[in-house]
């Protein structure tokens, strides 16, 4: 087993876990912890650095991630051989290697990224042993393929808890899982047919427009008013179908109230065209009770609900799931079960039994208290130290706010001087499918990842870069 001798910085402004992520990541790219070479044990590696074993777990289930190492039961944690070839390194002809080079000796000290996660609460001991447990009762069941919808115990508490949660009304039968939102999209896309008419708000989540421009679909933008997609847009465009995210409009963070609800319902019912409801992060709103989904408004059978386990839970779990109105249900079965389910078997049964536990419920609450913290961390210090100078949009919910900076500065020089502190901020023009119909310079700011103090740190940071006094 390897000596450590890492020496980690508590005041240097990056967590703990990711220096010592970092640390083991440069130590096995350039060779100096041999391939096979275990890794410390958890215990002595905290006791060794005086830092919790939850810190060591973190920075240990990074690697894992990433490939830099494997986990062997019983035995321990073993390094991965790295190809250095495949390893960037930075050349005198190539802006791009330049570019990278000036990344790593420069690295971001705050990251506002929005798809970022509290993975400091991440309950890793109950979710170690609930996938050990998984294997044990089961262990052989696992390597065959599983039911192609999901597995059936887990859409049972998936179905109870969107129901209680978010007033959806649905079986376990219409539930369907998949690794991820744009892989559903496709299978939507297929079932509706890729003759109908699309459309989607503008701005909106660029990752399910591109998947719909992937399937060669013919995609309208449906511009926004204050309640949400403009009405009177949509019924202009003579779209068919119509995807939204109406408890926290992504990236504008409106909520969509529920006269707006009704009226889109009601032109959904009006010709036979269908809602694609994504409801992303309504796990997580901060002002007054949370509105009914659409799915469990609706009537006529016209809502394809959308949910996701990436921002309560973790993102690398990659299970989403949808609930199919009867009609797309049927045609589901009739043309599209051939193929198969694309999430671990092995993960659907861990999930189904920490929600069975109680484990779910559990976290959620604890996230919610935490995300709440930080959003109002966020927002007080914007208020301190930004003031009048920039306005925030969308911070009723969700785990971002975007800010209008009220100076002459364009989107790419607020990034770019924001970069020259190391401090990471996100632009939003990407979310508009018209790149220059961006209504004035804004940037996304997400606070999932990050600790309060980060969060207050990264805002003193932006002051400065953005010349804010």
């Amino acid at each position: 087993m390897i000596e450590v001798t890492v020496v980690l910085e508590n005041k240097s402004g990056e967590p703990l876990y990711l220096q010592l992520y970092n640390y083991f990541k440069q130590e096995i790219q350039s060779g100096s912890i041999k391939p096979r070479e275990m890794l410390p044990s958890k215990r002595k590696l905290s006791l060794h650095l005086g830092i919790s074993q939850n810190t060591v777990e973190t920075a240990y289930q990074q690697l894992l991630a990433e490939g830099y190492a494997d986990s062997v039961p019983r035995k321990g944690i073993f390094a991965n051989e790295i190809n250095s070839d495949l390893i960037l390194k930075p050349s005198k002809d190539s802006s791009r290697n330049l570019k990278v080079l000036n990344e790593e000796s420069e690295p971001y000290i705050i990251d506002f990224s929005h798809g970022k996660i509290a993975l400091e609460h991440f309950p890793f001991t109950s979710w170690r042993r609930l996938t050990l447990q998984s294997l044990y009762e089961e262990q052989s069941s696992f390597f065959l393929n599983g039911d192609i919808q999901g597995e059936l115990p887990l859409r049972e508490e998936i179905a109870k808890y969107v129901y209680h949660s978010r007033g959806v009304k649905c079986s376990p039968e219409q539930i369907i899982l998949g690794a991820g939102t744009q892989y559903l999209m496709g299978l939507v896309t297929m079932m509706i047919g890729r003759d109908a008419i699309f459309s989607m708000e503008d701005p909106g989540y660029h990752r399910t427009r591109e998947a719909f421009k992937d399937q060669g679909v013919n995609l309208i933008p449906i511009p926004l008013d204050e309640d949400g997609i403009s009405m009177k847009h949509l019924y202009e465009s003579k779209a068919q179908i119509t995807y939204v995210t109406p408890s926290h409009q992504f990236p504008m963070g409106m909520v969509m109230p529920i006269t707006r609800r009704m009226e889109l319902l009601k032109w959904a019912e009006e010709k036979d065209r269908y809602i694609i409801e994504d409801d992303y992060d309504g796990e997580f709103r901060y002002r007054g009770k949370p509105i009914p989904s659409l799915q469990g408004l609706d009537p006529y059978g016209k809502v394809i609900y959308l949910g996701t386990f990436s921002k309560s839970l973790i993102p690398s779990i990659r299970i989403n799931y949808m609930v199919l109105p009867m009609t797309l249900l049927k045609k589901y079965h009739d043309h599209f079960s051939l193929y198969k389910q694309t999430v671990s078997r092995l993960h659907q049964h861990t999930l189904w039994n920490f929600m069975k536990e109680g484990h779910w419920e559990r976290h959620l609450n604890k996230m919610r208290t935490a995300y709440r913290k930080k959003q109002q961390t966020l927002i007080s210090s914007i208020k301190k130290h930004l003031g009048d100078h920039v306005r925030m949009i969308g911070d009723d919910s969700g785990l971002h706010v975007l800010v209008s900076v009220q100076n002459p500065m364009s989107e790419k020089e607020l990034i770019e001087k924001a970069r020259e502190e190391k401090v990471k901020v996100y632009p939003t023009s990407v979310y508009y499918q018209d790149l220059n119909s961006n209504k004035g310079p804004m940037v996304l700011l997400g606070f999932g990842g990050l600790s309060e103090h980060e969060i207050e740190q990264g805002i003193l940071l932006l002051k400065r870069a953005w010349n804010l006094y």
